[in-house]
């Protein structure tokens, strides 16, 4: 019954942060939107006004005797379309005629292209909508089969967790002691980035955010709340989002969004304040040294201290980030 349990707590945490990647590309899409809107009025407004200049340049050449051959080309169009698709009306008006044609055939270009992004920015919007709500509907669902299961095994799970309590304890106690050893010793030379070893290979200027680490223990016990991204509760990237913010570094909260951030680090070369990740990009940690990383779980457990060296974490690893 508790492999069941655990099965859902995976599911359920890759879920969660595809929910939260959707709702990040929401948000942009949202954004670019607006901006899309603002450049479709721009781009309407001017191509009125171009075609205002155009319109005056008819009525201007019709009252003109002496320029019976321009008349004549603009005229013999059948329509606007007609008139700007026709290349070679350009080149035979003055260049004052030829520069409000190529005003009206640009801003023509750029309302059409505005409107085309827009409508595809809605379409995308339209279907990120339906598969949140469908996402949503399956992580309730999801939580509340883990409710049920977990019902018939309270005994099992308190015993469990108490003795998970003494480990983190202990954890804490350890984790600690690094960062106050950490705190007393002079910092090492920081290497530039592009910087490389005497055998050419590349190295990863050192984290400048290990500071994270001592906020990050601060919530320690905090439990999981799946979209959650404060004291209240967390997710895994609402956690590692908030403890960043709280050392002025702004990281969206979706842990494959996050992936996108900062540069790749070695396994080898881990730091404390690195991100780390797990589950195909769907689960996501801070590095705290030792072989160890802070991070919040999974619906029904807290934030906590786990090793990258053992079990699900060790088999699911996928790499690490350096925020700089």
């Amino acid at each position: 019954m508790l492999a069941q349990v655990n099965q859902i707590d995976q599911q359920l945490g890759q879920k969660v942060e595809e929910y939260n990647n959707a709702r990040y590309r929401l948000g942009q899409i949202e954004h670019d939107q607006q901006v899309n809107r603002h450049d479709l009025g721009v781009a309407r407004h001017n191509l009125k006004r171009a075609q205002r200049m155009l319109a005056a340049r008819l009525v201007s050449l019709y009252t003109d005797d002496q320029q019976n051959t321009t008349l004549d080309v603009l005229l013999g169009a059948k329509s606007l379309d007609d008139l700007l698709s026709n290349i070679d009306t350009v080149n035979r008006v003055s260049d004052q005629d030829a520069q409000v044609l190529a005003e009206v055939i640009s801003f023509r270009k750029l309302v059409r292209a505005q409107e085309h992004r827009l409508a595809a920015a809605h379409a995308e919007q339209s279907s990120l909508v339906a598969s949140l709500a469908a996402d949503k509907a399956h992580i309730e669902s999801q939580l509340a089969q883990r409710r049920a299961l977990l019902s018939t095994i309270q005994g099992e799970i308190a015993r469990i967790r108490a003795a998970e309590r003494v480990q983190q304890a202990q954890l804490a106690i350890q984790a600690r002691a690094r960062l106050a050893a950490a705190d007393t010793q002079p910092p090492s030379d920081a290497i530039g980035i592009g910087a490389t070893t005497p055998d050419g290979a590349s190295v990863v200027p050192p984290s400048p955010y290990s500071g994270v680490v001592g906020v990050a223990m601060q919530y320690l016990g905090t439990p999981y709340v799946w979209a959650g991204a404060s004291p209240a509760g967390f997710d895994c990237s609402g956690f590692t989002m908030y403890v960043f913010a709280q050392v002025g570094i702004s990281l969206p909260h979706s842990s494959y969004a996050q992936y996108g951030m900062g540069v790749p680090v070695a396994y080898d070369q881990l730091q404390p304040g690195d991100l780390v990740f797990f589950d195909g990009i769907g689960h996501v940690g801070i590095y705290i040294g030792g072989g160890e990383f802070i991070h919040a779980p999974h619906t029904g457990d807290v934030v906590k201290i786990s090793s990258l060296s053992e079990g699900w974490y060790a088999a699911t690893y996928v790499g690490a980030r350096r925020i700089l």
